[in-house]
């Protein structure tokens, strides 16, 4: 268990310094994080509304923070090309991203032309059946990300890699909240890119 908090001490301090610069990505993810606590609660309700909550609310904002927001060029923090940030990420870079987010955007057409899937299960009758169909496809599809992703890490490095990147995933919107609670408040104040004055002093 050391080594896996070693490792995901690692991983954290990675994240953040090398794709957390821009303060919209960073109140993004509060956002981001703050419902995904809320999907957490509603797992023991109704799983699959919490997965509609995850994905449209948590994943999109998340999401668009690295796609829309965050800087691309080259990182003057940490001396390091974005090429270079893309190829060493540990959890899921772009091109895994846009994979994911595909299949996301997928499902609900499949379920919509598709009910029973190709018989696999039994067709939705209605639109709240057909949106709990798509809720439990989404979590499904959630629950896959993460268990492939940390098989990939656990062949491609060691166990203790994919295990630590897993609990650091689930996690995360609890550890966000804490490192970025002030985001909103810096980005009022007209700072769009964090100085990351902590990461040059580290």
């Amino acid at each position: 268990m050391r080594h896996i908090f070693e490792e995901l001490a690692v991983q954290r301090w990675d994240d953040h310094r090398y794709y957390h610069h821009s303060r919209i990505n960073q109140s993004l993810h509060l956002l981001s994080a703050i419902s995904f606590v809320i999907a957490y609660g509603l797992l023991f309700i109704d799983p699959a509304w919490a997965a509609i909550v995850a994905w449209c609310i948590s994943m999109v904002s998340r999401q668009a923070g690295h796609f829309f927001f965050e800087p691309r060029g080259y990182d003057e923090v940490n001396q390091a090309t974005d090429a270079h940030k893309e190829e060493i990420k540990i959890g899921y870079n772009i091109r895994r991203k846009i994979v994911l987010m595909g299949a996301w955007i997928l499902i609900p057409g499949v379920l919509w032309f598709e009910p029973s899937v190709f018989g696999l299960i039994e067709p939705a009758v209605g639109l709240h059946a057909y949106l709990h169909d798509v809720g439990i496809a989404w979590l499904a599809l959630g629950v896959a990300g993460l268990v492939f992703r940390v098989g990939q890490l656990w062949w491609q490095k060691n166990l203790v890699t994919g295990l630590a990147w897993a609990f650091k995933i689930i996690t995360d919107p609890f550890h966000d909240i804490a490192l970025y609670y002030k985001a909103p408040w810096y980005l009022l104040r007209g700072q769009l890119i964090d100085p990351m004055e902590h990461v040059t002093r580290h």
